[in-house]
């Protein structure tokens, strides 16, 4: 999943192809069931509960036309749905009841 989201953030080429096909471009990349789930639904909150690098879903998320503030609450909500995240060192350092960036 980091690789597909690393190659998405820099290859312009690769990003015209996922707005065509992204079924098609995901089954190139070594992903789970949920993980193209996730991304083929645009799933900010479960795609961080997965483990995906925040510098990277960052990207991805401006990719998908996602504001900054809806990113933020998509993590925090993603959590709610689907627990802390599973994988990775990206976990959160707020409660869910703290505001962030004033959220």
């Amino acid at each position: 999943m980091q690789k597909f989201l690393f190659d998405i953030n820099r290859d312009p080429e690769l990003q015209r192809q996922c707005r065509a096909d992204l079924p098609a471009i995901l089954k190139r990349y070594e992903l789970s069931g949920e993980e193209r789930g996730a991304l083929e639904a645009g799933d900010i909150g479960l795609i961080y509960v997965l483990g995906a690098n925040g510098q990277l879903l960052m990207h991805y998320a401006a990719f998908l036309g996602m504001p900054w503030a809806d990113y933020l609450g998509a993590m925090r909500s993603g959590v709610t749905r689907h627990g802390p995240v599973r994988a990775g060192v990206y976990s959160m350092t707020t409660r869910l009841d703290e505001k962030v960036a004033d959220l």
